[in-house]
């Protein structure tokens, strides 16, 4: 064999592994995120009555998403966590642990007796397993991001990275497809008794996932780089050699460029649990359109579907031209559209609210797309876990954790309108804090420190 015949046979092998790698994440983060979703469409129309009931309906509404809220609390600490164990014992094996940890907790939601059965136990218990849920998402996230961004191309770490920031969208389908197949499938009290808690009890589907990628991924080529560089390092060295925590290191290295990635995080999670959340009770209030409960799931999967070519084209982009140009378009177009929004839910006309839905998801799939090559170029190998990580999921607080909660508030005390204006104050302080951040796209990942 010559050469030239070898180097076509490496690359095609390359090319092979690489789309291994990119559809694993792929089918890791989606049925990840479905679990993670799975709690916010219920939390908008089962939860209410199932844990909260005999209260004021908005109340009960305003309490339900509290538990949402739970998740987002737990993030960061995932990310503490998974980022100081990702840094030091790999990408792999945090991610394995991260999807267990997942479909163990969405399982017991599926099984956990109500209000009904076991009183105010039920609530607790529900708010523990969505602690639960956040500190498996916040580890999630950077295992999956970094397994491909590390192994991709350079030329390709966008459009690769893609691939695991598609999970979140894919998750949204799959989780309000479940719920209206279960709803169309049963009737109204079958679904509220029971059959709500089936979406949940599938998620048993992601530990086989983890087992997966215990068995069939390797490391990524850079944090493997990283270990033979501390090994020769210690092996050189005489002296005991005390490191700190990555999440330490980080902190004390990048804590400018964490903080920007938090702010810059700001607007997609607000506009995101607005567009896939809180629309679900808005567009079904008897006072709003009143759209059927089924038809806002419909449009909301639509919507997501939207989501996803929007965000491989961005990633796509981000690789040719930049990762701030396009991120920070995405977040002006996000705010703007905010006041077309819910002007066009309020037709009640299926096609306008899917148009509403998707131009927002659109709009905000410009920013996540690139997102997961853009944070991971923010930082060096041996805390890149920990700083990206901890961007990432201090922006998911701030920004998602209460979103849903203030945006019901702000519509029952004052009106939608003050909904755009939050989505919209979110996107402009995504915008400057993108604008301060450096350009990235043609950073190495080799780089050590």
């Amino acid at each position: 064999m010559n050469d030239t015949t070898s180097s076509v046979a490496d690359q095609a092998h390359m090319r092979a592994s690489m789309r291994k790698v990119a559809l694993t994440a792929l089918a890791g983060t989606s049925i990840e995120w479905y679990d993670f979703f799975l709690y916010a469409t219920a939390a908008a129309l089962v939860f209410p009555a199932a844990f909260f009931p005999g209260s004021d309906p908005t109340i009960a509404l305003v309490l339900s998403f509290g538990t949402f809220a739970f998740g987002f609390i737990a993030r960061p600490l995932g990310g503490i966590v998974f980022g100081h164990f990702g840094d030091r014992i790999g990408r792999k094996k945090t991610l394995v642990i991260a999807l267990w940890m997942m479909g163990i907790s969405s399982t017991l939601i599926g099984l956990l007796p109500t209000y009904a059965t076991i009183g105010v136990a039920a609530p607790i218990i529900l708010c523990l397993l969505r602690f639960a849920q956040g500190l498996a998402i916040g580890g999630q996230w950077g295992g999956a991001m970094l397994l491909v961004t590390e192994s991709a191309p350079a030329e390709k770490r966008g459009y690769y990275g893609a691939y695991a920031q598609a999970g979140a969208p894919v998750g949204v389908i799959l989780a309000n497809l479940a719920f209206i197949i279960i709803s169309s499938s049963v009737s109204e009290q079958a679904f509220m008794d029971w059959g709500w808690r089936v979406p949940f009890i599938s998620s048993v589907l992601l530990i086989g996932i983890s087992m997966y990628v215990q068995l069939n991924l390797e490391d990524t080529a850079a944090f493997k780089e990283l270990q033979a560089i501390k090994a020769k390092r210690d092996a050189e060295s005489e002296a005991v050699i005390i490191r700190r925590s990555p999440i330490i290191e980080a902190l004390v290295k990048y804590p400018k460029r964490i903080a920007l990635a938090a702010g810059a995080f700001l607007s997609i999670q607000v506009a995101f649990y607005i567009l896939i959340g809180f629309v679900l009770a808005y567009g079904g209030d008897p006072t709003g359109a009143a759209i059927p409960r089924d038809t806002m799931l419909f449009a909301v999967l639509v919507a997501s579907a939207v989501q996803i070519p929007a965000q491989f084209w961005a990633a796509a982009y981000s690789d040719r031209h930049g990762r701030r140009g396009i991120f920070m378009l995405g977040a002006f177009l996000t705010g703007a559209w905010s006041f077309a929004l819910f002007p066009l839910i309020d037709t009640g006309e299926f096609w306008l609210v899917v148009l509403g839905l998707s131009g927002g998801l659109a709009f905000l799939g410009l920013m996540y797309g690139p997102q997961a090559a853009f944070f991971t170029e923010l930082f060096s190998t041996e805390v890149r876990y920990s700083g990206a990580s901890l961007g990432y999921q201090i922006g998911a607080i701030v920004g998602g954790a209460f979103a849903p909660t203030i945006a019901t508030l702000l519509w029952a005390e004052y009106s939608i309108v003050w909904v755009s204006v939050y989505i919209a104050g979110a996107s402009l302080l995504s915008l400057i804090s993108v604008r301060m951040l450096t350009e990235t796209y043609k950073s190495d990942l080799s780089d050590v420190a």
